[in-house]
């Protein structure tokens, strides 16, 4: 099936974690949240090691470096070395590199991750705009990251420096909820400036290729909890994914997902990477079974039928829903027939 027109998501009799070589997976939403680990993450990341299954971790934030982000997980249970960590930092600083020479001057809006990314690429970090910088990079720099640093970048801008951005995703997860993220001061700069930033993070190609570069994985599955990135990512890259529930992607999104945020595996948490996934069969009269359920796709709405696992129902909405919006039917109302699932 070609990855733009998925219909429904596919099938494995392998267990995922047999069926690719490598993990690249996301962290908040999908290994931990407000920095404790999510349910079964650690059980199930051990197990899929120790069956031979590489494990990579891939991160938008740019504020910690692998070093930190290795000894977090490893302090969780997960035992991660900084080589297992690519984060976008590292891919900006990859795209930044290929741009200007090397033992040039980078103004920094951002956090350490950023420094020690530049550095690895022999790029030298500076502060400000008159410090004569060759490009300017913006990444998450933590809630207590000056205005001023703002300004720095948009005076360097205002003078033809080009500007690289880590990622964009406006928000990010906290310990007490949503907070603003990159993307959010990315467009205090872009408003400023009117300037685009050249952005290397997720779901970008220069993200996937870092991952790749570093990883030297054959079949990787992407594992993530967020469409607009995780998904997308693999999606650009051409490669599968695993959507897992434990993050910011609710079910009504997933319905609702354009073929570009369409998962080709979806699971409740990382345990789903531990087994084979159930195939979707399409049925007379428009309609898919997946389990015991059988979903189809009315006149304005999802119609569900049946008893069994709450996700091989939503696996078969999916397929109805994905269906339906393929033939110009994007409205349908999928929220009575989600309900049923208790998801």
């Amino acid at each position: 099936m070609s990855r733009s027109v998925r219909t429904g998501p596919a099938g494995s009799g392998r267990a995922l974690s047999e069926a690719y070589d490598t993990a690249l997976l996301d962290l908040d939403g999908v290994v931990y949240a407000g920095g404790s680990a999510i349910a079964y993450a650690v059980e199930s990341l051990a197990e899929a090691r120790d069956g031979g299954m590489r494990l990579a971790y891939v991160t938008n934030n740019a504020l910690r470096t692998p070093d930190t982000v290795a000894a977090h997980l490893t302090e969780l249970g997960i035992p991660t070395g900084a080589d297992d960590v690519i984060t976008s930092a590292q891919a900006v600083a990859r795209l930044i590199s290929e741009q200007v020479p090397r033992g040039a001057r980078v103004l920094v809006i951002g956090g350490e991750g950023l420094r020690v990314a530049l550095r690895e690429r022999g790029l030298v970090p500076v502060e400000f705009a008159d410090d004569d910088p060759a490009a300017v990079v913006q990444g998450y720099g933590g809630p207590e990251l000056p205005w001023g640093r703002f300004a720095e970048a948009c005076y360097a801008i205002a003078r033809g420096v080009p500007w690289f951005a880590s990622n964009t995703d406006l928000t990010i997860p906290s310990g007490r909820g949503i907070a603003p993220g990159n993307g959010a001061a990315v467009e205090v700069v872009r408003i400023a400036t009117g300037a685009e930033p050249h952005v290397a993070g997720k779901p970008l190609p220069p993200m996937h290729r870092e991952t790749i570069l570093r990883t030297g994985a054959e079949r990787p599955l992407v594992v993530g909890d967020r469409l607009d990135t995780d998904i997308e990512g693999a999606f650009n890259g051409d490669v599968d994914s695993l959507l897992v529930l434990t993050g910011v992607t609710d079910g009504a999104q997933l319905l609702a997902a354009p073929p570009q945020h369409r998962p080709t595996y979806v699971d409740a948490d990382l345990r789903g990477m531990l087994r084979g996934q159930p195939e979707v069969v399409a049925v007379g009269d428009g309609g898919y079974e997946c389990g015991g359920w059988t979903a189809t796709a009315g006149a304005d709405r999802l119609e569900l039928d049946g008893d069994g696992e709450a996700l091989d129902g939503l696996r078969a909405l999916c397929a109805a829903a994905w269906t339906a919006a393929g033939q110009g039917e994007c409205e349908l109302d999928g929220e009575k027939a989600l309900a049923r699932l208790q998801l």
